[in-house]
């Protein structure tokens, strides 16, 4: 009788884990790529008008398959920015979650700096180890010909104590030992080329 009663028991304990390994991963929030190649603008087109929407993911699986299909930033063509926001915002200074915020920007003069920082950014904004979460908007990888630079975007320039814990904490997570500077998106829409440096870590 007993050896009838083991014969029917399914094996749930042993198919248990194997099912829940196939399960995706959920991320806390959707994240959008973003994708800007002003190499070869057209005459009088206004700035963000080549700006393209990729792809908008929610899983752990889905970044890594991203991640790993497209290409790296020291891989993209000179004036090519690559973006990673909050999915529902645009990496504009327009959209309403951007419009009051600012941004901390790291350079780099070299390729494999640039990825590694990348790369180390992507997964600390998807794995929320930023203590502002809410404050952050994304972040910007700019490849330039001189220079190279990535840019992480938040909410409310004004408030200084949030930047400030944003900014200590990004310079911890992409290993830079250098000044990092923060500057408000309304001053750089007034004169970009003048755009005043708000905070340093």
């Amino acid at each position: 009788m007993a050896s009838e009663v083991a014969a029917t028991t399914p094996e749930l304990p042993a198919e248990a884990p194997a099912a829940a390994a196939k399960q995706p991963h959920k991320l806390e929030r959707k994240w959008t790529f973003w994708f800007d190649n002003q190499s070869k603008p057209k005459q009088g087109a206004a700035w963000g008008s080549s700006l393209r929407k990729g792809y908008t993911f929610d899983t752990v699986e889905e970044f890594w398959c991203l991640y790993d299909q497209i290409f790296k930033p020291s891989k993209f063509p000179a004036n090519a920015d690559f973006h990673l926001f909050k999915a529902g915002v645009e990496p504009k200074w327009e959209d309403p979650e951007c419009a009051n915020g600012g941004k901390w920007t790291v350079t780099s003069s070299k390729n494999a700096n640039l990825d590694s920082m990348w790369l180390e950014t992507l997964m600390a904004l998807i794995g929320e180890q930023f203590d502002e979460t809410d404050e952050i908007c994304g972040v910007v990888a700019s490849v330039r010909q001189k220079q190279d630079k990535l840019s992480l975007w938040t909410k409310t320039a004004a408030n200084e104590a949030a930047q400030m814990g944003i900014g200590r904490k990004w310079k911890d997570i992409i290993d830079v030992n250098d000044k990092i500077s923060y500057n408000f998106h309304d001053d750089s829409r007034r004169d970009s080329r003048a755009a005043r440096i708000r905070y340093t870590v």
